[in-house]
């Protein structure tokens, strides 16, 4: 595949400088790179900007799921989620290594605000706005059977338990795999670039960009012939510094996440709890539990965004009365992490109850905005942000760019039953890597083909997390070492050392391919360690 390195983005702001693009999209995180990869495949000439690390903000900070939503049946919200699980269908196909079938259990107890019997037309309505075509058909268990499957859930009060199935996902990775895939298509991108102003034409629309290479504290204009932002829940923050007109749009809501490992959480399948009014999922993903999230308005720092003890303990809380036999304590936490949804303010009283869907709109300067959204619809939104610019052009300048054609596969060596070859493929990256067995497996889980790749192009690596570091580097354009354990290998959020076992390793992987010193190497480090104590500072 086509590089997408630190090299690579040195070349890529030259080009941004000297260069006119059909269209320039400000945000890196799932819906900017959705519309940046719609944009290449039609054939336009595309540049994309993101002020910090690719997926740095809401895009890997989520409940990391690929769902319709079924407590969106409450709020009557039919159409988000017919749309939501048409793109479930066509994620699993075209990202089968980032999107995962997963069982959902619904425990039912007395005195729940929803009864069993309006339960099973709610699963029976789920699935028939699925079309039918569901990982697995619902089920309705016995309190027996329910118990059965999860020993240590709630016993007192269990009235019945609902089974359905869903999807769950990497979502840093889904990100920095489809900005791969429109590296591919001519995308010109690079992270660590901020948006600090505009020029605009006589008639008052945007014509230029200007931009701050954050590494090399200089400025540039990026020109371009139309324009889209899709900064999540900064919206409101950079329009209004590029636009004295701006009006306030988003109602941003916090939520947080806690991960726990999976010896001492054992769920095999995932679980929906009610927490007053709000739903909190325990969701076992590779080697750990996640469970979140709160749901709370927010209107702090984005920039300094961390759980809360008090948070902390609601989730807790909620954790021992579904599973009081775990005895689930602080100390059993792993890590913890928070986002911002940038939900679109529509009179809601409550946060629970604002909508997730999007707004997509185009002001008097030509920009176009991405608002709200569910991750699950990224690619149909970033197909309707495009349709939208392409409607302000020409008809004859619209005429020449092809129809949308993200339906096909984000990686072509990663495609539907890949796994199906994983026996066989692990047995030549072993020959081929040095690799034991095990890690060879969860290399090619990961990776696909393309692991078969990543041995041939890195013999002198001899360790999982070197050949993960090097791939990083150069096919992610990542550029340290907080990037790497936030937002390429979950290694913060996955170990209960966060990784920090491993860090000789990886760093000397970075320090030879960005060429440090060993002063820059051990600022690194620093910087990894402040970061890791700065999502936990709920623990003092």
């Amino acid at each position: 595949m086509k590089s997408f390195a630190a090299a690579d983005r040195t070349s890529n702001i030259q080009r941004l400088r000297n260069e006119h693009f059909d269209l320039v999209i400000i945000g890196g995180g799932i819906n900017g790179a959705g519309a940046a990869r719609d944009a290449c495949l039609r054939g336009m000439k595309v540049g994309l900007v993101e002020a910090n690390d690719f997926a740095f903000g809401s895009s890997s900070r989520s409940s990391k799921l690929i769902h319709g939503g079924i407590r969106y049946l409450e709020n009557r919200d039919f159409h988000l989620v017919f749309e939501a699980l048409a793109e479930r269908r066509t994620l699993l196909e075209i990202a089968p290594h980032l999107v995962h079938p997963l069982k959902f259990m619904i425990p039912m107890y007395e005195g729940g605000r929803v009864s069993p019997r309006l339960m099973s037309l709610g699963m029976w309505l789920y699935d028939a706005l699925a079309l039918f075509e569901t990982p697995e058909a619902h089920e309705r268990l016995r309190p027996t059977e329910a118990l059965q499957e999860i020993p240590f859930l709630l016993r007192q009060g269990l009235q019945a338990a609902f089974t359905y199935a869903d999807a769950y996902m990497d979502d840093d990775r889904l990100v920095i795999e489809t900005l791969r895939s429109a590296n591919e298509a001519g995308l010109v991108a690079a992270n660590y670039v901020k948006a600090v102003g505009r020029e605009l034409d006589p008639q008052g629309r945007m014509v230029a960009l200007e931009a701050e290479d954050l590494r090399a504290s200089s400025r540039f204009q990026i020109r371009a012939d139309r324009f889209i932002t899709t900064v999540g829940p900064w919206v409101d923050t950079l329009a209004s510094r590029l636009f004295t007109d701006w009006k306030r749009h988003l109602r941003p809501t916090k939520g947080i996440h806690l991960t726990f490992s999976r010896t001492r959480f054992p769920l095999k399948m995932a679980v929906v709890m009610a927490a007053e009014e709000r739903i909190v999922f325990a969701i076992p993903r590779h080697e750990m539990v996640l469970v979140g999230t709160t749901d709370t308005d927010f209107n702090g720092n984005l920039d300094q965004l961390h759980a809360e003890a008090g948070e902390v303990d609601y989730l807790l809380k909620v954790v021992d009365r579904y599973f009081p036999g775990l005895k689930i304590t602080p100390q059993d936490i792993v890590a913890s992490y928070a986002g911002v949804r940038p939900l679109v303010d529509d009179g809601a009283v409550k946060e629970g109850k604002t909508s997730r869907e999007h707004t997509i709109e185009t002001d008097g300067h030509g920009v176009t905005y991405v608002m709200g959204g569910k991750y699950t619809t990224y690619r149909r939104i970033a197909e309707q942000a495009v349709k939208k610019v392409l409607e302000t052009l020409p008809l004859e300048k619209r005429a020449q760019w092809r129809l949308c054609q993200t339906e096909q596969p984000l990686n072509a060596l990663i495609t539907a039953g890949y796994l199906d070859r994983a026996e066989e493929e692990a047995g030549e990256l072993v020959a081929l890597s040095g690799l034991g067995r095990e890690d060879a497996a969860r290399l090619y889980e990961r990776h696909g083909d393309e692991a078969l790749e990543m041995a041939r192009s890195f013999p002198d690596l001899r360790s999982l997390v070197e050949f993960e570091a090097a791939h990083a580097i150069l096919m992610t354009m990542c550029l340290n070492l907080s990037d790497f354990y936030f937002r390429r290998l979950p290694l913060y959020l996955s170990r209960p050392d966060h990784g920090l076992s491993e860090i000789t390793r990886i760093a000397d992987v970075f320090a030879a391919y960005h060429n440090w010193s060993n002063a820059e190497r051990n600022d690194q480090i620093h910087s990894l360690q402040e970061k890791i104590q700065a999502e936990l500072n709920w623990r003092r």
